[in-house]
């Protein structure tokens, strides 16, 4: 019969969707279990072949999951708010929304062709207003909320506030900006502009002055993964460090319930160390230098108020040997503190700074500069002077954004040192260890003991930290503390295309909409550029101011400041909306609450999470925080989302280049080259063949300048490209389109060989020509069912091997699936399947289980199966044929029968058979009677269920 995939899968995608084969109930009797895939953003390029692996090896999993009688929740949705779209709307003038709209609708056309079991009832966008609406609700109950470090969780504000009328600070234990100090009747003197200011500093959603990316051609904050080498990501634009007050989410007073998280989560132990590092754990202390006011004579006089530097070291034991103080070129207190001698070298360095990123400074180890600020502070136990300079391996917002130096004891601070060395400001290296300064210094924590040290002396790493923290908080200087290297995320971006903050300022002050004004709506924009006064694109909406007294959104022209107030203009980042996304999907379509209590008792968390490990420090850290923020303030009832976490691993792209001979327009074919000078160009895959042949007249076509150049072939007159396996991507025009393969081969064929080509887990190349293999198999399958172009199928029983063949086949998927072992499933089947075929097996008992089995991984082909077998219903929740021990248990043995240690014959013998009965079979068989040559044997011995040796 022939396999006709089109047919096929058109009708039975029209089929699901029809009957919603895949809509799922919030309430069954059956277990549940939840499968999500990561987010997608809809680009405009549409999908790759590369982008469906992890939601093939999801549907796989959630098919197999109905199965077994699971009642399974596989949603999809697009994470639809961000900047490519609207710098494609800058670009064309084109509304964001549109386009965005027009992406998702390609998205969703590339989805149904491949077959997934999404339940598309359940659709989110973030960018839909019915969404983002509780995106804006979540936000003002972190703006609501402050994190009491007693309880060890997030409160209501109006907690604190009861705090600060009873106790004022005293005894309060909270996460916060700076350390504040009060009185309840300095509170309660404070006026309103005051008291907000002062909880604005405990909110778990607040405003501060932060260093950001700036992108002044994007007009916008990036993000650290949006800045690439010093430029956006996007368009390849100068990006620099800027201060800037923007709104932050302070995920650093879940930095320890983050970390502790992690043990409880069945993830990759890469994923966790990624979270672990970002997050950066540190024990050490906090020590104070005070600045030296007699070294200020060259200082504005208002500046000379500064007290003291704040460091966070890890090893306090060596504050002996501070040479000096680096502080990051952003620090607070860098302009106050510089002499007038040093300023315009200060102001140069902190100018040539803000043009790295914090990234690049990061991982530059052996770029060397900084310069001295002629100030100087005092040390804290020997008083003596420290000379104050500022470096950029130093960051502002890692710990305090100063450090003390101690170059016997730190690689950086060390070459630092050196390359300084006989610099105004740079003193000798003071050596408190009891060797040499030499390269081990810097490798080993705590193998030497101190000299130089003072009351130090002797002691080893332990001894010595104990004994300076008991010395630094009996004078007040210092103290233990524990570091987190996370930081507070910036949560506001100068864009249009985003969720619109809830909030309207008063008196400088934010406030938050009531809850009944929302959702805030994004407003239409005449641009998508800041205004001509610096201000974010929405400062170009007319109607876009908060009317407090009749609720409501009013014309920008009817600001007052005193009925009528400015509404916040930045909009929320990329990750805002995708930070509960898995929430909503267990109540999408709730009008009253973000999902209903009885949705969230019932889905819990997420069972089983696929996507990529590139969101590690950015994605899945945000949502743990999300989540267990509504998790103390009782909106929802588990501590982690994703308790099940697979990374897939990339699908590689076979490029293809041509070699041009330099300041020429001629191309060489790959193996005439020799030793002439090319240059190597990636050519579009689509303009060669399985040869390795370059279709000469398309390339010409491809590219303007490209349609004169002259080609040197090779000696059959053909030219040869070269190849190399790299990411797949638009740029290096080495992406194949899953509709392509789709209409050559079928999507059961695409699934198929996807996990056909290797681990989940791993990258492998794509090979095009590799999926012929598959796709002859599916028709082999497919031919079990019939014979010519009728059906057949038997009702006898089967025999004992197509058991064996069946149960072994069951055994294997089972286990390969539940580890995610996709790939060698494929090849299990395949081997199956060649197996009936030798045997020319027919038999409903087997060929039934047969199509269930291979339905989680090429549902189309096994639904058409189900129905040539007669049934009526999808096969989609028939249950999963289940694996007897019994078929697999041999009965009988062929025993190699060998005569003094030689393999003359085998004879197939019952295992249970007796050994005298054995001995009788084997000398009564006219073969060993050849052997014997009419004599009697010494011996026989039988190994039962293995050999039987005779003893001649």
């Amino acid at each position: 019969m022939n396999y006709n995939h089109k047919d096929i899968e058109a009708k039975w995608q029209k089929y699901w969707s029809e009957n919603q084969t895949f809509k799922t109930e919030n309430h069954s009797e059956k277990p549940k279990f939840y499968v999500l895939d990561m987010f997608p953003y809809p680009s405009g390029a549409g999908l790759h072949v590369g982008h469906p692996l992890g939601y093939i090896a999801s549907d796989i999993f959630a098919r197999y999951k109905r199965h077994k009688g699971f009642n399974v929740l596989h949603p999809q949705g697009y994470d639809s708010f961000g900047l490519p779209a609207e710098q494609y709307a800058i670009q064309t003038g084109q509304h964001p929304e549109k386009t965005t709209r027009e992406n998702i609708a390609r998205y969703r056309e590339q989805l149904d062709k491949i077959g997934f079991s999404f339940d598309w009832s359940r659709e989110v966008r973030t960018s839909n207003a019915d969404y983002y609406k509780w995106t804006q609700w979540i936000f003002i109950q972190l703006f609501h909320s402050w994190y009491n470090n007693t309880t060890n969780k997030a409160e209501d504000i109006q907690t604190l506030v009861q705090h600060f009328e009873k106790f004022g600070t005293e005894n309060l234990n909270a996460a916060q900006t700076e350390e504040l100090h009060f009185t309840a009747e300095q509170w309660k003197s404070y006026s309103e502009e005051e008291k907000q200011n002062i909880l604005l500093n405990y909110r778990l959603a607040f405003r501060a002055e932060t260093t950001v990316n700036w992108c002044p051609a994007l007009g916008t904050v990036l993000a650290n993964d949006e800045v690439v080498n010093g430029v956006s990501e996007r368009g390849g634009y100068p990006v620099f460090q800027k201060k800037m007050t923007q709104w932050s989410m302070r995920i650093t007073a879940y930095s320890e319930r983050l970390l502790q998280g992690l043990e409880t989560v069945d993830w990759s132990e890469s994923v966790k160390e990624s979270q672990r590092n970002w997050i950066g754990k540190s024990k050490g202390a906090s020590i104070k230098f005070k600045v030296l006011s007699s070294k200020f004579q060259d200082i504005e006089p208002e500046t000379s108020s500064v007290e003291h530097i704040t460091v966070f070291t890890t090893r306090p034991d060596t504050i002996f040997g501070v040479t000096y103080l680096t502080l990051a070129p952003e620090h607070e207190l860098v302009l106050q503190i510089t002499t007038e001698a040093q300023k315009q070298a200060v102001l140069d360095y902190i100018e040539a700074t803000s043009k790295r990123s914090e990234r690049d400074r990061m991982a530059d180890t052996k770029t060397i500069s900084g310069v001295f600020t002629g100030a100087y502070a005092e040390h804290p136990i020997t008083k003596r002077p420290v000379p104050i300079w500022i470096g950029d391996y130093v960051l502002a917002g890692y710990g305090t954004g100063a450090v003390m130096a101690v170059p016997t004891g730190d690689e950086r601070d060390y070459a630092f040192a050196k390359h300084f060395a006989g610099a105004e400001g740079m003193p000798e290296i003071i050596n408190i260890f009891d060797k040499d300064i030499s390269e081990n210094a810097f490798t080993e924590k705590g193998g030497f003991k101190l000299q130089n040290s003072d009351f130090l002396n002797g002691m080893d790493y332990e001894e010595a930290t104990e004994k300076i923290l008991e010395e630094l908080e009996k004078t007040g200087v210092g103290k233990a503390k524990i570091n987190y290297r996370q930081r507070d995320a910036i949560f506001s971006r100068q864009r249009y295309w985003g969720e619109p903050v809830p909030v309207y300022y008063k008196n400088g002050m934010p406030y938050t909409l009531p809850l009944s004004a929302l959702p805030l709506e994004l407003p239409e924009v005449e641009k998508y550029l800041p205004t001509e006064d610096g201000d974010p694109p929405l400062g170009n909406a007319k109607e876009y101011a908060w009317n407090e007294a009749e609720e409501k959104i009013v014309s920008t022209d009817l600001i007052d400041n005193q009925t009528v107030f400015p509404l916040e203009l930045s909009t929320m980042p990329g990750w805002a909306g995708s930070s509960w996304y898995w929430l909503r999907y267990m109540d999408a379509h709730n009008e009253k609450e973000f999902a209903s209590q009885e949705s969230l008792n019932y889905w819990q968390n997420v069972d089983l999470y696929i996507g990529g490990s590139e969101h590690a420090t950015g994605h899945l850290l945000y949502s743990r925080f999300w989540n267990k923020f509504l998790k103390d303030r009782g909106f929802i009832q588990v501590e982690e989302p994703f308790q099940k976490m697979i990374n897939q691993g990339m699908i590689l792209g076979t490029s293809a280049f041509v070699y041009r001979l330099e300041g020429t327009n001629t191309f060489v074919s790959k193996g005439q080259i020799g030793d002439k000078k090319v240059q190597a160009i990636h050519a579009d895959v689509s303009l060669v063949n399985t040869s390795s042949e370059l279709d000469i007249e398309g390339f010409k076509q491809w590219r303007p300048d490209f349609a004169d150049a002259e080609f040197i072939l090779d000696e059959n007159g053909k030219y040869i490209v070269g190849h190399e396996v790299e990411k797949m991507s638009k740029s290096k025009y080495n992406v194949v389109n899953p509709d392509d393969i789709c209409e050559q081969y079928g999507a059961d064929t695409l699934r198929l060989y996807e996990m056909f080509l290797g681990p989940l887990e791993q990258a492998k190349p794509w090979n095009t020509a590799g999926i012929t293999g598959v796709s002859g198999f599916l028709k082999k399958f497919y031919n079990l069912y019939f014979d010519g172009d009728a059906v057949s199928i038997s009702d006898e029983e089967p025999t004992k091997e197509e058991y064996k063949i069946l149960h072994t086949l069951i055994k294997k998927v089972e286990y390969d699936i539940e580890n995610f072992s996709f790939n060698t499933s494929v090849s299990a089947f395949m081997i199956a399947v060649n197996e009936l075929q030798k045997i020319k097996c027919n038999k409903r008992a087997i060929l039934e289980p047969m199509a269930v089995l291979i339905s989680p991984y090429a549902p189309h082909i096994a639904e058409e199966l189900w129905e040539v077998l007669g049934h009526n219903e999808s096969i989609s929740r028939v249950l999963f044929p289940t694996f007897e021990e019994k078929y697999l248990v041999e009965s009988t043995k062929e025993y190699p029968v060998s005569f003094n240690g030689k393999v003359r014959f085998k004879i197939e013998l019952p295992l249970d058979m007796p050994n005298e009965e054995v001995e009788k079979i084997i000398l009564a068989d006219e073969r060993t009677q050849a052997q014997l040559g009419g004599n009697p044997p010494k011996k026989i011995i039988v190994v039962k269920g293995k050999i039987v040796n005779v003893v001649v």
